[in-house]
């Protein structure tokens, strides 16, 4: 892999960045390029090359991958140009809502179209008969469109996979070969993942250049300075009664709560409510219209609480939350890494506190040696 020179750049008219992408920037206040962003759009702006950017959720990856394949789409041509591959519909969404702001200025729209399961796929069929430009997708809708020949891929340059490390932990593996397979060929693959497990580097070696270049933001960097890490030794017993007078602790702030089951999460959240604290669940034997409305209810500060399954909570994107609560310790280093991301971004400082029992101190050790980061004991 090549290296790649630490330019500091402080404007996206640095990097690159089309005036008619920045007005829209600045309405929506996007002022200072990220880290992720200064490293990685003046490439992908030039090159648009195979490239790997590793960074954790919350710094910014999308306007990192977003403005450069916005800059290089010719509205002009009605084909769909780019695809970005999305690990869960919440995020398709987003990601498709925060693109179409960036275009707000632009002389000549770009279309974009965003499909995943839990919808009626004849509609999303429909729409992408009307002109497409960039496809946001969840890996198993894009295979069934592909096997229903409803989607045309044949004039893509770039496939940006966002988040790859939770699309291979949620079971998308043999999807992302297939539509990686489908579309060998010329284009390009961006690939942005907040850890590098061996499924990541077997997809890298078996579909990307050798000559990748990889970027990658200083994890123990964004962990120290946005995220205080904290653990707490309590037994099963005095759990909820130590999260209550936490919660209590914490005023109007709003928060994550993370459990490894989902009947832990249903027990977690019922007592909460119980405690008459503003709180609902998210787990994945849900229905997706469920689901919809406690996301909704959330991101628009109905609830005070959310208690998530690591699964469930894939894709989930509310600014301002000031804690993640560690109920049960996740099950893979990768979790922690993507529960605490929830808290302490857009450099807003963030809380992340793990509640554990004397038996897990060993595995909380592990997770401090295996992310280069502290964390640090209080007590009850």
């Amino acid at each position: 892999m090549q290296p790649i020179n630490t330019i500091h750049l402080k404007t996206f008219s640095d990097l690159g960045v089309s005036e008619k992408f920045i007005k829209a920037l600045l309405e929506i206040n996007i002022i200072t390029p990220t880290e992720i962003q200064e490293k990685a759009i003046p490439f992908l702006i030039e090159k648009g090359t195979d490239f790997i950017g590793q960074a954790q959720t919350g710094t910014g990856k999308t306007a990192a991958y977003g403005l450069p394949v916005l800059q290089a789409i010719n509205p002009d041509k009605p084909n769909i140009q780019a695809l970005i591959l999305s690990p869960t519909r919440e995020l398709g969404q987003q990601i498709a809502k925060q693109l179409f702001k960036f275009t707000k200025y632009i002389p000549k729209k770009i279309f974009i179209e965003s499909v995943y399961g839990g919808a009626h796929i004849e509609e999303q069929i429909s729409s992408l008969r009307r002109p497409t430009h960039i496809v946001v997708a969840t890996p198993g809708r894009l295979v069934d469109l592909l096997e229903r020949k409803a989607i045309d891929l044949s004039f893509i340059k770039t496939i940006i996979l966002d988040e790859a490390d939770e699309m291979l932990s949620m079971g998308f593996k043999k999807e992302l070969d297939n539509i990686l397979k489908f579309t060998a060929g010329k284009r390009h693959t961006w690939l942005f993942s907040a850890t590098m497990p061996p499924e990541i580097k077997k997809i890298i070696s078996g579909y990307m250049s050798p000559n990748v270049l990889k970027i990658e933001v200083n994890k123990n960097d964004i962990t120290n300075r946005d995220i205080e890490h904290k653990f707490l030794v309590c037994t099963n017993e005095e759990k909820p009664e130590v999260l209550f007078q936490f919660i209590q602790s914490q005023g109007a702030n709003r928060g994550l709560i993370f459990c490894r089951t989902k009947a832990e999460v249903q027990s977690v959240s019922k007592k909460l409510i119980g405690r008459k604290i503003n709180t609902d669940a998210l787990h994945g034997d849900m229905l997706q219209k469920e689901r919809d409305k406690v996301m909704r209810a959330f991101k628009n500060s109905k609830l005070q609480i959310l208690v998530a399954t690591d699964l469930a909570a894939r894709g989930i994107d509310v600014r301002e939350l000031a804690f993640v609560v560690h109920y049960q310790l996740p099950e893979k280093t990768e979790y922690y890494t993507h529960r605490s991301g929830r808290t302490g971004r857009a450099g807003n400082k963030g809380f992340s506190l793990s509640m554990i029992s004397s038996k897990e101190q060993s595995e909380l050790r592990n997770l401090e040696r295996e992310l280069g980061i502290k964390i640090k004991e209080i007590h009850k």
